[in-house]
């Protein structure tokens, strides 16, 4: 890739930049996570020319190289000065900016984008650049929310729906630790969504809430036994809007982590609706963990 300047670490926090307001929010955050961690911070600006080479002429090519460069010099430096301890590299990439974030990232990294597009319309939501490389996104992906006054609650929140979901609660545990925070977790189902996949449900609707709460109650028991010297906080709620209620609770969260279901979509990979839902009216940044060996037919 074009001006590299140092090929990050494979464990490296990974974040966007444009220019946007949406991306420095995103590079603040991402900065703050990386010194938190202990792990380098690498910046990524993607131009896209590879994907433009027919349509740009070669003076043009150099102008968006030269000002890409820039800006990743600027954010950089921005960096050093409020956090002269973190390692920090940087990248130009040719390619697109989905493409390269996922590369930049590899098998460990973790991606930061923010939550808003460049303009028009599309500044009032997560861009498309955001949702597909959530999307797609094999490792942890985190979008930026709700950190303009800069409040903390002293609380991760992680949503739980199974087993599937206990390498998530680890990592949501991890980074309630490293916040020196608490950790709530919370189970919302829809009785509603229930009843539809088996008409035989309707009678045994306590049986249903008896079954989800005692799988809470086991990646509950999991966590504490891990993690002797975090709070733990466990919470099952019944609603009929699963993402509404975890909307509300991020309210009184600093960081939203959950399980990236995905849905196969018509052309390619698409978030599932709670997730979707999540990354565009959460309170505080979400957190995407891939769920390893989940099932697709099951949409969240």
């Amino acid at each position: 890739m074009e001006g590299t300047i140092r090929d990050p670490d494979t464990s490296s926090v990974v974040v966007g930049v444009d220019g946007s307001q949406s991306a420095r929010d995103a590079v603040r955050w991402a900065s703050a996570e990386a010194a938190r961690r202990g792990r380098p911070l690498h910046l990524v600006h993607a131009a896209d020319t590879d994907g433009r080479r027919f349509h740009l002429s070669a003076a043009s090519v150099e102008r968006v190289r030269r000002a890409g460069s820039e800006l990743l010099e600027e954010t950089a430096g921005a960096i050093a000065t409020e956090h002269p301890d973190l390692h920090v590299t940087t990248e130009f990439s040719r390619r697109d900016p989905v493409t390269a974030l996922h590369r930049a990232a590899g098998l460990h990294g973790t991606i930061v984008v923010g939550n808003r597009g460049l303009g028009g319309f599309n500044s009032l939501m997560l861009g498309s650049v955001g949702l597909k490389t959530a999307a797609g996104a094999r490792t942890p992906l985190i979008v930026v929310r709700g950190v303009e006054d800069g409040t903390e609650a002293g609380v991760v929140l992680a949503a739980v729906r199974d087993e599937l979901d206990l390498e998530c609660t680890r990592y949501a545990a991890r980074e309630a630790e490293l916040r020196k925070a608490s950790l709530r977790l919370l189970h919302v189902w829809n009785a509603l969504q229930s009843v539809g996949n088996v008409v035989s449900m309707l009678d045994n609707i306590e049986e249903i809430a008896d079954e989800y709460v005692e799988r809470l109650k086991a990646i509950t028991d999991e966590i504490r036994g891990e993690h002797p010297g975090l709070g733990v906080h466990a919470d099952a709620e019944k609603s009929m809007s699963v993402a509404g209620v975890l909307v509300e609770a991020s309210h009184h969260a600093d960081l939203l982590v959950m399980g990236g279901r995905r849905s196969p979509g018509y052309i390619g990979p698409s978030l599932g609706h709670i997730a979707h839902s999540l990354v565009h009216h959460a309170h505080c940044p979400v957190l995407l963990f891939p769920r390893h060996g989940q099932d697709l037919r099951r949409k969240p």
